[in-house]
């Protein structure tokens, strides 16, 4: 949500190198050989955590490989197109009907990776400390809890100030992952955590291996090892793939996608994110305070072109993805008319208009170039400041110093900040803050849901912003490999039921 500067800083670096996805929808076929249990899995991924250290460092890569694979919480999420939430180290919960008490029961016969028994102290020192430590990743989203408690060996309680809908969400991640209490294991270095696999090596720069953990509590990993082979050039990455060193690559460049597929030993399947490529205005600033001029802006855009110039995404016309609770089909709200947006500019007096658009030099020029182009159709003179990314975060995200800008945002359920007036968006409607409120105050998700289309439309119709695309995953995933996950895999790369078949 780009909630705190290092959220903020290590979600948008990793949007701004993931921005190649996918257009189309293929399926792996099914493996034909007999699956081989001691199989090693070797992915290929480009960007590489800068350490262990899952709790105090930042940056996607860690979540994406320890995340369900080294560590757990008590629930997690299933990674199919519902993104529903799931038990995992408790077997189940009970919300009270105010929506303040969570009653959680813990799992039987966990163990962490050193062989101790995990028990209900370690799930209330591990939530407790995430609380209460600033440090901390993600800290700040255990705010709401007001106590927490485990009245016998097998319960937690999580007791809530207010009311959070979103609350088994937060658990799904970092601030609710379970530590082993008073661990001395350096963390920067190596892991103790309950998933199906312990981390068995890593080569800095190169590689993180991952190993089969026999002692754990669910059905054993389906795979013996898994080798996370981090290339950050894409041309390399699928070179990698068709030289048969790699089992599957991740984010595939399209251009290259051709290369892959010609080996006949690799089918592309394609995923769903939460990856929101959105077209800040600052809507406290003119002549951006005048909804003829926004508008007129997303009328400039062609959607679909854009689109393909890109390759890798989807349109996605709102400010809430499919694999968030409010998401609405919004196609149509805004459709390319340059015609009509010029004539809105003339009634707002902004002919000839000229703006800047501040962007982080982490992204790609693709984009700008294209909205200079479009705009330029218009009237409107677009200059590009492409700035590092400290003085983005400084300029644009904390002073508010801009007229547009552009950055992935790719957090999951994040839109709250469009019922933030302080955000950076600078975005201020009294409707769509109450309608936000009651969504997150209410126990009843389709209530929830429902609240948040309604507040969508309303930002949408306002034309808050331009949603420029969707960026979805394209993963080449070999055809002795089943069982792969499709979505948010930037984020989430869950492993555990993935099997290789011999040749």
């Amino acid at each position: 949500m780009l909630r705190r500067t290092a959220l903020a800083t290590s979600a948008l670096l990793i949007g701004a190198l993931l921005l190649t996805s996918c257009t189309g929808g293929n399926t792996a076929s099914a493996p034909t050989g007999a699956v081989d249990p001691d199989a090693t899995l070797t992915v290929g991924l480009s960007l590489e955590p800068s350490n262990l250290d899952i709790r105090h460092t930042s940056g996607a890569a860690l979540e994406q490989a320890l995340v369900d694979n080294v560590y757990q919480g008590l629930v997690t999420r299933n990674g199919d197109d519902d993104n529903a939430i799931v038990p995992a180290l408790a077997t189940e919960w009970t919300i009270s009907p105010d929506g303040l008490t969570y009653t959680f029961t813990l799992r039987e016969g966990v163990t962490f990776h050193d062989g101790t028994a995990m028990t209900a102290d370690d799930v209330v020192t591990s939530l407790q400390t995430a609380k209460d430590d600033a440090t901390i990743q993600n800290s700040a989203d255990l705010a709401n809890v007001a106590s927490i408690a485990s009245p016998d060996a097998s319960t937690v309680v999580l007791t809530l100030a207010q009311p959070n809908i979103d609350f088994l969400f937060t658990l799904t991640g970092r601030a609710g992952l379970v530590f082993k209490n008073a661990d001395t294991t350096n963390f920067q270095t190596a892991a103790n955590g309950t998933g199906p696999f312990t981390v068995a090596s890593r080569n800095t720069g190169q590689s993180l291996t991952l190993a089969r953990y026999d002692g754990y509590w669910g059905d054993k990993a389906g795979v013996a090892e898994v080798v996370l082979d981090y290339i950050p050039d894409r041309s390399a990455a699928v070179n990698a793939a068709v030289s048969g060193d790699l089992d599957v690559a991740l984010e595939v460049d399209p251009e290259l996608q051709s290369q892959v597929e010609g080996t006949g030993n690799f089918t592309i399947d394609t995923g769903l994110t939460t990856d929101k490529a959105t077209l800040a205005f600052n809507n406290q600033r003119a002549p951006l305070t005048d909804q003829r001029v926004r508008e007129a802006l997303r009328l400039a855009i062609d959607h679909d072109a854009l689109v393909e110039t890109v390759i890798a995404a989807q349109t996605l016309n709102g400010p809430i993805p499919p694999l968030d609770p409010g998401y609405e089909d919004l196609t149509g709200s805004v459709s390319y008319n340059p015609d009509r947006a010029r004539d809105l500019l003339a009634q707002a007096g902004a002919e000839n208009l000229e703006l800047t658009l501040t962007i982080p030099n982490v992204y790609p020029t693709s984009i700008p170039t294209f909205l200079v182009s479009s705009f330029a159709d218009v009237g409107v003179t677009l200059k590009v400041e492409s700035v590092d990314f400290s003085t983005w975060l400084q300029d644009v995200y904390t002073n508010h110093d801009y007229d547009l800008s552009f950055v992935r945002h790719v957090e999951a359920r994040d839109f709250g900040n469009w019922a933030n007036p302080t955000y950076y968006f600078g975005y201020d409607n009294a409707t769509v803050q109450s309608l936000y409120a009651q969504a997150q105050a209410t126990t009843d998700e389709q209530q929830s849901s429902d609240l948040l289309a309604e507040a969508a439309r309303i930002v949408d119709d306002e034309d808050a912003a331009d949603w420029l695309l969707l960026a979805t995953p394209r993963t080449a995933v070999g055809t002795n490999v089943a069982n792969f996950p499709k979505n948010s895999l930037n984020v989430r790369l869950p492993l555990a039921g993935v099997t290789v078949s011999s040749e």
